[in-house]
């Protein structure tokens, strides 16, 4: 979206959600709407993201967006490790020979984790397996391998109030659906998978959403899942009665997060 088309979108928003203060929402405009979407957001509930970061706090990046630039916005969370910038798209629209452009890896998702915790901006990880991978019998392999490239190096205490996103790469703008059950298992396999790598009592406070495919007609059933902390929104997000009919949705106190 264009700056006015994300301050139109945000402002029709605000009415729908504000009376909905038991619910976590954040808002991840493109970086160039940043500015106006925290102007419109101050006096609200909703917090304001970024849809991505480079680890860097300066340097000759040209065209890279530091976690100090966020830092500077009061930027509150940074999605890292999404499956487009990693170049895993579940349908893909750009030709095949550019694909090597999206060329993120647990080593640099772990880079920009450990930038974004030292700006004190929380990370929405990403993670998730493709459809080959899935039919291959490697989801759970795939998905802990991301997390364990992801969190390598971090103490518990960083880990603790992280944000993690199990994003199936089939399920995202292909048609496919992901089944309620399905995306609370693989929730309940990430916590589990968080607690060996940190501890029980971080994994416990870990909030753990599911995007692929989230939209009004199925949120209520997603949100319903006991692993199910919260929605990371796509497409859905986009159009504002959809949206706050996703957050609404959301009936756990506290905990729900919708993105």
């Amino acid at each position: 979206m264009t700056v006015p088309q994300a301050a139109a979108l945000v402002e029709a928003i605000l009415p729908n959600i504000e009376s909905k203060t038991s619910v976590d929402v954040v808002v991840c405009p493109p970086y160039l709407s940043i500015p106006r979407v925290k102007e419109i957001t101050r006096n609200s509930a909703i917090k304001v993201g970024a849809q991505d970061v480079f680890w860097m706090e300066e340097g000759a990046y040209t065209g890279q967006v530091s976690p100090k630039m966020l830092a500077d916005l009061c930027v509150d969370y940074c999605i890292v490790g999404h499956s487009e910038t990693r170049g895993r798209f579940g349908k893909v629209e750009v030709p095949a020979t550019t694909l090597g452009h999206f060329a993120e890896t647990d080593e640099t998702v772990n880079l920009k984790i450990k930038a974004l915790l030292y700006q004190a901006i929380t990370p929405i990880l990403c993670v998730g397996e493709t459809l080959d991978e899935r039919l291959a019998h490697r989801t759970e392999e795939v998905v802990e391998s991301q997390l364990k490239g992801a969190l390598a190096g971090l103490d518990p205490y960083q880990v603790y109030g992280l944000v993690v996103a199990y994003e199936p790469v089939w399920a995202i703008g292909t048609g496919e659906t992901c089944e309620s059950n399905e995306a609370n298992r693989m929730c309940g396999f990430i916590r589990s998978t968080v607690a060996t790598l940190a501890e029980s009592e971080v994994a416990d406070n870990v909030l753990i959403l599911y995007g692929g495919s989230v939209k009004p007609t199925n949120s209520d059933e997603l949100f319903a899942q006991p692993e199910i902390d919260g929605g990371l929104v796509g497409g859905a997000s986009l159009e504002a009665n959809g949206f706050a009919r996703i957050v609404l949705s959301a009936k756990k106190p506290g905990q729900p997060t919708a993105v």
